[in-house]
């Protein structure tokens, strides 16, 4: 997917950010916090990586499925990777 290079600096921040709020759950759940709180954490965790994901599909969509100039095989490659990933991600 060298198509994401161009949009790396932008997705390895928010890598980061999600790996912060990750070690967020992990301090709580070392210090005893109220489950309240660690589900807090947790639903951002997942909300971001969610995020994540969707910026990721697009991209994909955009550069190895609707692109120009692909030819039908690449397309068709695209799609099927695409749907492999949302089969998965789904479960």
């Amino acid at each position: 997917m060298s198509h994401l290079t161009d949009a790396s600096p932008e997705l390895i921040a928010r890598v980061r950010r999600i790996a912060g709020q990750v070690a967020a759950v992990e301090r709580e759940l070392v210090a005893g916090a109220p489950c309240g709180k660690v589900l807090h954490l947790v639903a951002a965790v997942r909300g971001a990586v969610n995020g994540l994901v969707d910026e990721i599909i697009a991209e994909h969509l955009e550069a190895h499925v609707a692109g120009a100039g692909l030819t039908d095989e690449a397309r068709a490659q695209g799609a099927a990777d695409l749907l492999a990933v949302i089969r998965r991600y789904s479960k």
